[in-house]
């Protein structure tokens, strides 16, 4: 806790751009002296994998870093797509359709048909089973990331929330060191709650479950041998895909009140990028994928405006919003901005110089002055990467496949910067202690 009130840190989806954009906000956090005072680290998808290590291995922070960025240069796709068992559901699965287009042309229509008939009702009743993509994606993350590790594995020192969507509930399902579930199951009425057994849980599959993105991997599913009851199988059968479905910045949980996971001081990593213009979509794969990010994006941006842009009167926490499709020329503009419509509590504002009587005179020259010598937004600026390397951070892709060492160091580079910014923009209390 910093003054009394909790720190919340949440790190968004985006594959392993994510993974990588969020070494620069803990590599600034520390450098800041702050992220050893975080409470509680919330993380979805992408996210999840720098989380996980991170709560893992925290007490070595440079063994921590070098455990993420050599996960980076591993590709958990092939690996996944490669494994044995996946590969015996596509044999099966063109097997059958070439069999059948065989005999089609041979002559035995019949036996064609029907062929092809089984291989599409195996897709449509079976294809998890023949193709259980997820579990064998959480077998890389624990040879890639992890190790052998379990949820009873991560620290004491601070809450790990890692998030994912429950299909079955259409909440969100969270793995920590001492509890994963789902709050639907725990305070249904009438019925006893429905609890699972955290401590022996695999890192691998929790974090598989937060970056089982739909349409790409498996939903991930809870073995009857992780129930505190087993009984309870039959009642609930949680089916868990990536968190960002839910909530991509992994913010929900830090902003519940009565929650344990509950913060007043939050800092919020988004590696979200901004939403490009797309007019093509020539099959329904790619409608669903731009329709996904659409929903995602408008998820994000309700999240951002509620808040950080608020109404002051009504805002209780302290957040500090940073993303990677932030420019950071603007972020003095942005509070400006929000400073004129009245979104900035009067305690953050105070605590750059500004007093009432400047924003009631509208000397926004002088504010920005203050603002810039209060954060001391020179130095940062030295700091800022060039235009180039800002595209090639921007041009990374949300996927798992390797990263080279320009991606991931244009990544962290823009993270770090937009940290501290933020943090000091948003998050005096942090700072100003």
């Amino acid at each position: 806790m910093i003054n009394g009130k909790k720190f919340g840190l949440s790190l968004s989806g985006g594959g392993y751009r994510a993974t990588a954009y969020h070494i620069g906000t803990l590599r600034k956090l520390r450098s800041m002296g702050l992220l050893d005072k975080i409470d509680v680290l919330s993380s979805n998808s992408g996210g999840s994998i720098t989380a996980a290590t991170y709560a893992l291995y925290w007490d070595d922070y440079d063994d921590f870093e070098q455990r993420v960025l050599s996960g980076l240069k591993k590709n958990t796709i092939l690996f996944t797509v490669f494994s044995m068992e996946v590969l015996i559901g596509f044999i099966i699965l063109l097997g059958l359709l070439a069999g059948g287009l065989y005999l089609i042309l041979t002559g035995q229509g019949l036996f064609g048909l029907i062929a092809i008939v089984l291989m599409i009702a195996l897709i449509g009743f079976a294809q998890f089973g023949l193709l259980p993509f997820s579990l064998y994606n959480a077998k890389a993350y624990s040879k890639f990331f992890f190790g052998k590790k379990h949820l009873k594995d991560f620290t004491d020192d601070f809450i790990v929330c890692i998030n994912s969507t429950n299909l079955e509930t259409g909440r969100l399902f969270v793995f920590s060191k001492d509890r994963m579930g789902d709050s639907t199951y725990e305070y249904d009425d009438g019925d006893d709650p429905i609890t699972f057994k955290a401590s022996d849980f695999p890192v691998g599959q929790a974090v598989a479950a937060s970056t089982a993105v739909p349409g790409v991997f498996t939903p991930m599913r809870i073995k009857k041998m992780f129930y505190d009851d087993p009984r309870d199988i039959s009642r609930a059968k949680p089916r868990l895909v990536d968190g960002g479905v839910y909530d991509n910045q992994g913010l929900h949980k830090l902003t519940q009140r009565n929650s344990k996971y509950g913060c007043t001081l939050i800092v919020v990593s988004d590696a979200g990028n901004m939403m490009p213009f797309e007019h093509k979509y020539p099959n329904a794969l790619t409608l669903l994928f731009r329709t996904s990010n659409v929903f995602m994006n408008r998820i994000k941006n309700l999240q951002m405006i509620h808040q950080m842009f608020q109404p002051a009167g009504n805002v209780k926490r302290e957040v500090a919003y940073q993303s990677l499709g932030f420019d950071v020329q603007d972020s003095i503009k942005v509070f400006t901005d929000s400073l004129k419509q009245g979104y900035i509590m009067k305690d953050i504002y105070e605590s750059h110089g500004i007093n009432e009587d400047d924003i009631k005179d509208k000397r926004w020259d002088v504010i920005e002055t203050k603002l810039k010598t209060s954060i001391g937004y020179e130095e940062i600026l030295k700091e800022m990467q060039s235009p180039a390397e800002l595209k090639i951070a921007r041009g990374v892709g949300t996927n798992l496949v390797p990263l080279s060492d320009a991606q991931v160091s244009s990544l962290i580079s823009h993270a770090s910067v937009m940290t501290e910014i933020q943090v000091k923009l948003y998050c005096p209390s942090l700072t100003k202690t």
